[in-house]
Formats: structure tokens, sequence, C-alpha cells
């Protein structure tokens, strides 16, 4: 009986296998004739299903491998912030006070309580101000308490790449933002070539900037000039240094910086901002990381936009700051606690389990935007996102905040879908990392129904004779199966 039980099993295993490798193999015969348009190297997972009821799949190709969504990540967060915040959810930011008001003066503390709004400014910042000088407040007996509570922890999430950290779109979501938490630097290269190049800061950024670039030749072929790259360093209270080399040019160029000291940052436009409205103050400004549970008298606030504008702004543009906000918020909210990089990762599975059916309990996810390196999904746990999106479209509206072939978005000028019949019809998130190039989303076939997909695209380099990497090779990829793709279904 044990042998005919082993022999059993093995027959079972076989069958298994060759159902496995069969359906491998039609999905490689499938695809024939658009994986020779990848250069060798390239890693492909890929699956496309109908929607509806009981999906039918279309193509399925090393679906359930492990792959790096890059910003295709921001679809996880849009769909959790929907079923947990809500599409009404608005940032607030607020001005109180433990303190009275008598005889123009605010006797006691100010506290600023920031919410990680991405989008608060200073224009805002202003009108709050304002508010004050109408309850008449033209002192602060006090100090001026920054309360950055609503999060915890590092403000970087781990997997980034460190040398990305002084670039705008990889600023820290930090509790305390500011117009972005970025700023413009220019920089003109010296009309002599060796000479050092000029660099200028608006005096409205409260950061120093020191340069030491020297300006090089266009046609210089020296070693010490080939390997001479531009690079940004920062050190305490935003003092940020450029050096390495620039070619000549007799333009200005204009670079963004991500802010490193959100804390500084915010407090020196605050006094600049008092100081304008001319409210004194005699204490200090300082920040808290730890709630604050005595009762506060509320004197000011800000609303942010709705978090359905907020979202359709992260998922057509790919916002990253707005995609973790919105990640750490996600996890404060579910928790009831200051939110961080690992409570509002376990808030998001638990929120997809519990709200959609969706388990992500075998996927690594470590922030929201996607910058990070760590986080892993397979095509089949992701498809479950999309089905439902699409199953719960009336309700959600997220298939319109998708960036859409040839109109908007990321994919405004993607040239694999402009002049070939997918302009517009294709609504979907990009994906982007160095050697990844993702894409999921849906396609909008004529009789008005749609085909969600997702392709995970890895280990991509391809470089032409004048040894320049180039996208060529994508675009003819891309092009060819997606118009394929709508021609049969």
């Amino acid at each position: 009986m044990k042998k005919l039980a082993k022999t059993i099993i093995k027959f079972m295993v076989l069958i298994t296998i060759i159902k496995v490798t069969n359906g491998y193999a039609q999905a490689q015969d499938s695809l024939a004739p658009y994986l020779p348009l990848l250069p060798n190297g390239t890693d492909l997972s890929l699956l496309v299903q109908t929607v509806e009821k009981n999906p039918a799949t279309i193509l399925a190709y090393q679906n359930d491998q492990f792959k790096q969504p890059a910003s295709v990540q921001k679809l996880i967060t849009a769909l959790a912030a929907e079923l947990e915040l809500g599409r009404d959810f608005r940032f607030i930011t607020r001005l109180q006070t433990n303190g009275k008001i008598t005889n123009k003066q605010l006797n006691g503390d100010l506290v600023v309580q920031m919410s990680g709004d991405p989008t608060f400014n200073r224009k805002q910042l202003r009108e709050m101000l304002s508010v004050l000088k109408l309850k008449g407040i033209d002192k602060i007996n006090g100090n001026i308490i920054i309360d950055s509570s609503i999060f915890a922890g590092h403000d970087k999430a781990s997997g980034w790449s460190w040398n990305n950290l002084t670039s705008c779109y990889n600023t820290a979501p930090s509790a305390i933002i500011i117009d972005g938490n970025c700023f413009y630097a220019g920089i003109l290269p010296a009309p002599k070539i060796g000479e050092k190049a000029t660099t200028s800061v608006s005096a409205i950024y409260p950061i120093k900037l020191t340069s030491n670039v020297r300006t090089i030749s266009n046609l210089s072929d020296a070693v010490e000039d080939k390997y001479c790259e531009l690079d940004m360093t920062t050190s305490d209270k935003n003092h940020y240094n450029l050096s390495g080399c620039i070619k000549h040019s007799s333009q200005k160029s204009y670079l963004k910086f991500a802010v490193a000291d959100g804390f500084n940052y915010f407090a020196s436009i605050l006094k600049t901002e008092l100081a304008q409205k001319k409210v004194k103050f005699t204490g200090k400004i300082i920040e808290t990381k730890e709630p604050i549970i005595v009762s506060l008298v509320p004197l000011a606030t800000n609303q942010s936009a709705p978090l359905s504008d907020l979202l359709t702004i992260m998922l057509k543009k790919s916002n990253n700051l707005i995609a973790d906000t919105v990640f750490r918020t996600i996890g404060a909210h579910y928790f009831n606690m200051p939110g961080t990089w690992q409570n509002s990762s376990d808030a998001i599975k638990a929120i997809l389990l519990k709200k959609a059916n969706i388990d992500l309990e075998n996927a690594v996810i470590v922030d929201g935007s996607g910058l990070s390196r760590l986080n892993l999904i397979d095509a089949n746990k992701l498809m479950q996102v999309l089905q439902y999106i699409a199953a719960n479209n009336d309700a959600l509206q997220m298939i319109a905040m998708l960036p859409v072939a040839g109109v908007d978005g990321t994919l405004q000028y993607r040239k694999s879908f402009s002049n070939n019949g997918l302009k517009s019809i294709i609504y979907a998130k990009t994906g982007y990392l160095e050697g990844n190039y993702n894409l999921a989303g849906f396609i909008k076939t004529k009789e008005n129904h749609y085909i969600a997909f997702i392709q995970f695209i890895s280990g991509y380099h391809y470089m032409t004779d004048d040894n320049k990497p180039q996208n060529s090779a994508i675009i003819e990829f891309e092009k060819n199966l997606y118009q394929n793709l709508l021609n049969t279904n």
C-alpha cells in the first residue's frame, strides 16, 4: 500500500508539473513575437485578465515571481487610503494655545500642530497667522511648539537609495512640511574653462549654499573630467555644498533639492512670517515628538484638499511625497498611534484583507511610494488589487485617477502608446526604478469593457551603438504587445 501511495503521489506531482510547464510554454508561445524585442538579460512578468465577476486569464507569464513594484506600489497605497481614510479625508494643520489672550498678548505657548500635509505651503501659513492678528495677538509671551507627533521613527524608509536623498522626488515625508520641503538652486558655468561656476539660491529659502564646482570643456576627453560628476552634500541646519564639475555653457540651469532638516527650515520660515505680520514672541521655537495631552484652545486651522484630489495627483504625477505621507497617516489612523513605516505596512495589509479580501501577507510593503528597493510583490497579488478597483469603481472612482495614455500624467508622452490606437484607452500607473519598467492598469475596449494588466520588467539595460542607454527596445515591446491585446479582445 505504501508503494502504491508513493506511486500515486509521484504521478500527481508529474501531472502538476506538466500542467505548469504547458501553461508556461503556452504563455511563452503567445509572447514569442515580443520577447525578442527586449535585450538579453531582461526579466519579464506579465498578467492580463478580463474584468468581470469570474475573470478569464488572457495571458500569464512568470506571474508568481516577486518583483520590485516601484511606483506601481502607489495603487496599493491609494486603495488602502480610500478604504481606511475615506475620499473626504483632509490633512489639518492647527494653531492652538495653552494660554489666554489679554491686552493683545498671548500669555502662553503657541502650538503648531503639524499633520504631515504634503501640500501645506507658505501662503496657507501666512493666512493662519493673519487669523492670529484678527484675534488681536501682537505678541506671544511663551514658546512656539511645533508638534510633529503624528509620525514617529525615521522619516526615511528602509531601502531608499542614499544618493537620491537630496533630490526633491525623494523628500522625506516628515510631519513638518512646507512648500513640499523642496527648493531651487541656480548654477551658471564660468566664462572660462577651469574656473568655478556661480551658484545662487533665492532669499526666500532659509538654507545656506556653498559651491566648489569646476567648469569643464564640452569636448574634454581627460579622465579627470570624464569622471568628475556634480554632487551635493548636506550638513547641519540645511547647509548644502555643491562640488564636482559642470560642462561649459552660457545658460544657467536650475536644480531642485530636498530639504534635509524640516524643523529648522519650517522654524526659519515661521520666524520670517511672524516678523512680517509684526507678531513678536519672547520664547524659543522648539519641536515636540510627544503628543500633547493637555487641553488646548484652537486659534486657526488649515485643511488640505480632500483625499480624492490628493490621490489623483499622486497617481497621475507619481508624487512620492503624497504617497508616503498618506502611507504613514494610514498607520496612525488605523492603530490610533504615531504612524511609522512598520505599523503603516501592517495597517495596509490588515485593511485590504478585512475590507477587500485581498491577502498581501507574503508581500513586502516598506513604503507607500515604491521608492524602496525592498518592496516585493507578484503580479497575481497585484491583480487582486486591480480587480477590486474595477469591481468597485463606481464608489472608488480610481480608474479616472490613473494616467491616461497620450493625455495626462506620466503616460502623456509615453511613446509606446502614441499614434497607434492606444491613446486615451490605456489607464495605468507607471513604475520606474533603475532597470525596472512597470505598468499596471486597464485597457478600455471598444465595447467599453476593461482588460486589467500588469507588466513587471526588470534587469532592463539597452545600449545603442554609441554606447548610450536607450528606451527604444521597451517602446517597441510595449507598442506591439498592447496593440495586439487591444486587437484580439
